[in-house]
């Protein structure tokens, strides 16, 4: 089946395409829709991946699936959450990079003992108006108190797995698909897949 998936980000179709062998997955871009953004307004990890898998469905009437993930650190209450991947921009401010959203954030933990975190991913399917499909998976993690690895993406240097004793940006490719937050969802909605198109 050819997936699209709502999201310019192409670190998400590396991650996501080798969890759903035998599907074809294409970004907006792919099929005609370089300049597909949607306002992601939601207060919850689903809510943000239905408002762009619905976003994305209504504009093209294909099979749509759309992620929202982030970091959720146990001492800031679940912050940073979904506004993951805008933390420290806000009023306007240009968007931090990777690099300086760590160092906010491990900044802003300084003084915090209890490191827990996890990383989340809500994985939203359409495949038409009446069938929608929503799964999420955590990883979770302590959070270091400097950044380790040059893999990965995003918050991934300053998440450590004790099971591993790597950062999440010291993973090969396939231990990061294995154990992640959007692998894990990835593998649950591929065999959900699966089992709709064994299904008569």
């Amino acid at each position: 089946m050819e997936l699209l998936v709502a999201t310019g980000n192409a670190h998400k179709l590396v991650e996501l395409g080798p969890l759903f062998p035998g599907h074809l997955l294409k970004r907006p871009a792919d099929v005609g829709h370089p300049a597909f953004d949607v306002e992601e307004n939601g207060t919850t990890y689903v809510e943000n991946a239905l408002i762009k898998a619905r976003a994305l469905y209504a504009l093209t009437g294909r099979p749509s699936l759309a992620d929202d993930s982030g970091l959720a650190v146990h001492a800031m209450g679940g912050a940073p959450g979904v506004l993951s991947a805008r933390y420290g921009s806000e009023d306007g401010r240009r968007k931090l990079d990777s690099v300086e959203r760590n160092a906010l954030l491990l900044k802003n933990c300084e003084g915090f003992e209890d490191r827990r975190c996890a990383f989340v991913c809500a994985l939203a399917l359409i495949l038409d108006e009446e069938r929608i499909f929503i799964i999420q998976e955590t990883c979770p993690g302590e959070l270091l108190r400097a950044p380790r690895g040059e893999g990965g993406f995003g918050y991934d240097p300053i998440v450590f797995l004790p099971e591993l004793d790597k950062s999440v940006a010291e993973l090969s490719q396939d231990e990061k698909n294995r154990v992640s937050h959007r692998g894990r969802a990835g593998r649950r909605m591929a065999c959900l897949l699966a089992e709709l198109e064994a299904a008569p």
